[in-house]
């Protein structure tokens, strides 16, 4: 299994939007970054990835799940656009801050910090014990 993060502005697309998805899920589409693409292509069904809420909140606020492959945008006719489905997990106890996350030694090379700007990024197995421990939750 493979680690993500997955962030989202919650105006345009918020945690209790994904949870109401339900077990169906919901593309995770609209990236129009080829690194991020790229690691949606990687991904696999069951791959876990931590929720973010950017903007204001600057938070990882929940656990989803990988449920289906990549496969084309449904929002674009464009086909080097491809995307993945997600389901929600679980909340997490705690918010973890990127405040916090930049605070603590262990994550100072996670993308998170590095490339802050992307939208779909790659979690380390180390990074994402830290961040379940942070969160109160089981990795």
């Amino acid at each position: 299994m493979r680690y993500w993060l997955f962030k989202s502005e919650p105006s345009t697309w918020s945690w209790d939007m994904q949870v109401a998805k339900g077990d169906v899920g919901e593309e995770w589409d609209g990236v129009r970054n080829y690194q991020a693409r790229n690691f949606m292509r990687d991904m696999a069904i069951g791959d876990r990835g931590f929720f973010y809420h950017s903007q204001k909140e600057k938070a990882v606020v929940g656990v989803v799940e990988i449920c289906a492959e990549a496969h084309p945008d449904s929002t674009t006719d464009d086909d080097r656009w491809e995307c993945v489905d997600i389901r929600a997990v679980a909340p997490v106890k705690t918010p973890v801050t990127l405040e916090q996350v930049k605070a603590h030694p262990e994550l100072s090379e996670m993308a998170l910090v590095k490339s802050s700007r992307l939208s779909v990024q790659p979690v380390t197995d180390a990074e994402w014990q830290v961040i379940c421990a942070m969160a109160g939750i089981s990795p």
